[in-house]
């Protein structure tokens, strides 16, 4: 655009006319850009484009596809071509694996948070560390994604979500309940991987309003999380993998029974003096207000 340049060799006296002509311009066109420098199909670009740099920001691994619906949720309507052409401009591709193109995959991001935890999977009160990670398995009608947040102290599960999309909103939810449920007082260290879901503006917002420390382990680095994939191997050996699931309904229902009923009520565990969670978190909290 050669338009500012006439606009500001007019400030310093030259005539417009004389400087289009020089330029191959018509002083029409000028003069109507100068009555409306930026057209509202640009305009209406713009505010797309900033729309899909926040949702993509919230849910890396989505494509443009999703992005069109998150933006029509927020009631920014476009054609999927639009979209397409706005994400190629500003790179907005999703982080999973792009078949066809090798050595292409998903990449972690950078951490946003340290390590805090250090592999010591050890807590001296309730609510001192919490442990979280995401685990999938298939359905006849598709994939099931669960959440699950761990109490270090007790290895209690306090707080999950189950859904058939693995976003960021999964993860929010998961928090999210396991504050409501604790309501803790004192500091919180929430640790993970550098999943996307974790490193979401969305998750790390609710952590800021909560109070909560996040904390992140390292790039392909399993044992940085070991306490959370140790419970995701017992979920899929006593429920994932009992049988073959039809429906994500079926799955959601026996992930919530054995949560609830059976792993942090009946399951007996010899590192917590052969208690369940619920009665180890019982007996520290008895024993401290008999100490009080």
């Amino acid at each position: 655009m050669s338009y500012p340049l006439v606009r500001d060799l007019a400030a310093e006296g030259i005539p417009v006319r004389l400087t289009c002509g020089v330029l191959d311009h018509s002083p029409q066109a000028y003069y109507a850009w100068r009555s409306a420098p930026v057209s509202q199909r640009d305009l209406a670009d713009a505010y797309l484009t900033n729309a899909l740099i926040d949702a993509h920001a919230d849910d890396p691994e989505f494509g443009y596809r999703f992005l069109a619906d998150e933006v029509a949720g927020a009631g920014l309507v476009a054609g999927e071509r639009r979209i397409w052409r706005l994400c190629s401009e500003q790179k907005l591709w999703s982080t999973t694996v792009r078949k066809g193109r090798r050595g292409a995959g998903k990449t972690p991001g950078p951490a946003v948070h340290d390590d805090h935890v250090q592999r010591n999977f050890t807590a001296q009160r309730p609510d001192q560390t919490w442990v979280t990670d995401i685990t999938e398995h298939p359905t006849a009608e598709g994939k099931l994604y669960c959440c699950a947040i761990k109490d270090l102290f007790s290895n209690r599960i306090v707080g999950y979500a189950i859904d058939e999309r693995m976003t960021a909103q999964l993860a929010v939810t998961a928090l999210r309940t396991a504050v409501a449920r604790r309501q803790p007082r004192g500091l919180v260290v929430v640790h993970s991987d550098r999943g996307s879901q974790f490193r979401a503006r969305s998750f790390r917002a609710v952590l800021t309003a909560a109070r909560l420390q996040g904390s992140m382990g390292r790039v392909a680095s399993a044992g940085d999380n070991a306490a959370m994939e140790s419970w995701h191997a017992l979920l899929q050996k006593n429920v994932l993998d009992r049988r073959r699931w039809r429906t994500r309904d079926e799955l959601h229902a026996a992930i919530v029974f054995w949560i609830e009923h059976t792993y942090n009520r009946r399951w007996r565990q010899r590192a917590l003096g052969k208690l369940t969670p619920v009665e180890y978190e019982l007996a520290f909290t008895t024993q401290a207000a008999v100490a009080a």
